[in-house]
């Protein structure tokens, strides 16, 4: 295709028109990727566990300290692979929150497993652990959580009530990479910890995930469960003379492309992290006095959490108010998209899940709850023009 003078000046125009808006989310890019990625190409071997799949597999063993990690094509393969683990029969259950992405849901409706949904905690949006204990029944396989914004859940608790009645306890990290409890590694606490390098989330390769197990019984069957149903990791670490199909398995593995670009991100992960807080704390600062006049609600912060500021929100009194700010934002070019819909509420979720108990938490949060942008390079006087804009609204 020829870029002639039109062309060139047409796509000048569309930088011209952008160059003041302000979007929820950039990628974080390293220059070392291009580096990664063009070694990848010169290897030869572009497909799944490859150098950089290992590379990264072992900087989250190491820096977790866990005993197994295998990265995967996404967080929704991760919880698939999660929900192979609990054997489990059609109609059996787990239980978790109704404020999740679908693929907390969806990975377990797969396998024939019911969704109980339990209501969230008002102030850090996290599920109620009040409420296990009641919802569980003898059909209960799992208890799922979700550690929504990196902030983490009360896991002594939840760890309580799964042992006192034989349950397995999965982590939804997509948003907690470097979160912790009580000085641990959220992923790391319960049997299976499943994160997410999607693009939106703090460490990214546009698509990727990760599954962590320190649980020995789960190790080796992962690996088959990640590699269609077969023993190949055995036979690529010569244990066996040839593969075949053991079980049922999908595949998980993402592309050796994909992990390099993981890899760069990985290696500055501690200044990503430092940059999102600068972000996050100078956001919480401004608008506290705001949550003090009651005008808004702002993440809540326990003394056992060592949160990743994966995102920052404003929680309104209604709706209509939560709508009009979205409105706002975007005639002054800054993008504040909402979150979830709950899950109970939806076509899917009333067909393969079930509610128990009261959702009010849930449903305010989801009508109220919107979010700021926050990104590794979001700029100074962006976060600036973001905040005066804010700030106008709640004056308004």
């Amino acid at each position: 295709m020829r870029f002639d003078k039109e062309w060139l000046n047409f796509f000048k125009n569309i930088k011209t028109m952008n160059q003041y808006k302000i979007p929820f989310n950039k990628p974080n890019f390293d220059i070392n990727a291009l580096a990664y990625i063009k070694d990848v190409i010169d290897i030869g071997h572009t497909s799944g566990d490859g150098k950089y799949t290992a590379l990264c597999s072992n900087f989250i063993k190491k820096k977790f300290a866990i005993k197994s990690c295998l990265i995967t094509h996404s967080c929704t393969a991760s919880l698939e692979m999660s929900a192979f683990m609990l054997n489990a029969k059609q109609g059996d259950e787990i239980i978790m929150p109704s404020y999740s992405f679908v693929s907390t849901a969806n990975a377990f409706v797969l396998r024939g497993l019911t969704p109980v949904f339990i209501d969230i905690r008002s102030d850090n949006c996290n599920i109620d652990e009040s409420l296990f204990e009641s919802a569980i029944t003898k059909k209960t396989k799992a208890i799922v959580v979700v550690h929504y914004g990196g902030i983490a859940c009360e896991m002594d608790k939840i760890i309580a009530i799964a042992k006192k009645y034989n349950l397995l306890v999965i982590e939804d990290s997509a948003q907690a990479f470097d979160s912790k409890y009580k000085n641990k590694y959220l992923g790391t606490i319960g049997d299976i910890g499943c994160f997410s390098f999607h693009e939106t989330k703090n460490i990214i390769s546009g698509e990727g995930g990760a599954f962590l197990t320190n649980n020995e019984d789960f190790i080796d069957r992962a690996h088959i469960i990640r590699e269609k149903g077969t023993d190949r990791t055995k036979f690529l670490k010569g244990l066996v003379d040839k593969y075949s199909w053991v079980e049922a398995g999908s595949s998980y593995l993402p592309s050796d492309l994909i992990s390099a670009f993981l890899f760069s991100n990985l290696e500055i992960s501690e200044k990503i992290k430092q940059r999102r807080m600068e972000i996050w704390s100078k956001y919480y600062k401004i608008f506290e006095p705001f949550m003090l006049k009651e005008k808004i609600k702002l993440p809540s912060i326990t003394e056992d959490c060592q949160h990743n500021a994966h995102l920052f929100y404003l929680r309104f009194k209604n709706e209509s108010t939560r709508d009009s700010f979205i409105y706002h934002m975007k005639e002054n070019g800054i993008l504040t998209p909402f979150h979830y819909v709950a899950l109970h509420s939806s076509k899917a979720g009333k067909k393969y899940s079930r509610a128990y108990g009261s959702m009010k938490n849930t449903d305010e949060v989801s009508k109220t709850l919107v979010r700021l942008p926050i990104f590794y390079n979001l700029q100074d006087f962006e976060q600036d023009i973001i905040i005066d804009k804010t700030i106008k609204f709640l004056n308004d």
